[in-house]
């Protein structure tokens, strides 16, 4: 579904990507995990269109999209749950859904996507009306992935979901995205929580200073000496 060859980003004079190369495949949940500063969300970013890369392939459903525009990117199926969630804090979380649909003119469609996202997602039904950002950290990260939802895409890009979450909240919101993976989207995930990341993922990279290092089945990363020492404190 998405492949990336020999990425190279820029910022200004920093070389953020040094040629990372990756593979998502339909149906899959792939994570990228590494330190802060790796340049994970540097790559969802360049993925999703917001930054143009100076070299290099990126290929979605047989398509090349690199350098093209965001709002063609999400209209082709890819779609982003930014870091820290984004949400528009002045809206309702009804309003926040809908702008989740705004590129889709099929109302009967978007109506069915509103109620999947509401059996998905109990608690934004009972808070409609409520102003999104009075909602707790974690039912943002709900609206943040309802919002997705809305744009019925055929890959989520998930940026630290479990960002400032409380463990219980990290335990559920890994749940749903199984779900959702397991309903049909394919995932490419970013996270600092390599342990959990990799007990739900397909496949793993492995990041460190804009270079993937590793790469595997998440099984076999997760069951690595070197991983286990480096992200998962063993």
């Amino acid at each position: 579904m998405l492949t990336v060859k020999d990425l190279h980003v820029y910022y200004g004079a920093i070389h953020a990507l040094k040629g990372i190369s990756l593979e998502v495949r339909q149906g899959e949940i792939v994570t990228l995990i590494g330190a802060n500063g790796a340049g994970k969300t540097t790559t969802l970013h360049t993925l999703s269109g917001l930054i143009k890369p100076k070299s290099g392939v990126i290929r979605f459903q047989d398509q090349d999209i690199a350098g093209m525009a965001a709002q063609k990117i999400v209209a082709m199926g890819m779609s982003q749950v930014p870091e820290g969630r984004r949400i528009f804090a002045n809206m309702s979380v009804l309003e926040n859904l809908e702008l989740g649909a705004f590129l889709r003119k099929d109302k009967d469609g978007i109506k069915e996507d509103m109620e999947k996202v509401f059996t998905r997602f109990p608690r934004l039904k009972e808070r409609t009306s409520q102003l999104a950002g009075t909602l707790s950290g974690g039912e943002q990260q709900m609206l943040a992935m309802g919002r997705a939802l809305m744009s019925r895409p055929k890959l989520m890009l998930l940026d630290e979901p479990s960002m400032g979450l409380a463990p219980l909240l990290v335990q559920e919101i890994f749940a749903i995205i199984k779900e959702i993976n397991e309903a049909g989207t394919t995932i490419l995930l970013v996270e600092q929580n390599a342990h959990m990341a990799l007990s739900i993922a397909h496949k793993a990279y492995v990041l460190e200073t804009g270079k993937i290092v590793l790469s595997g089945p998440a099984k076999e990363l997760a069951e690595s000496e070197e991983v286990k020492k480096a992200y998962l404190g063993g």
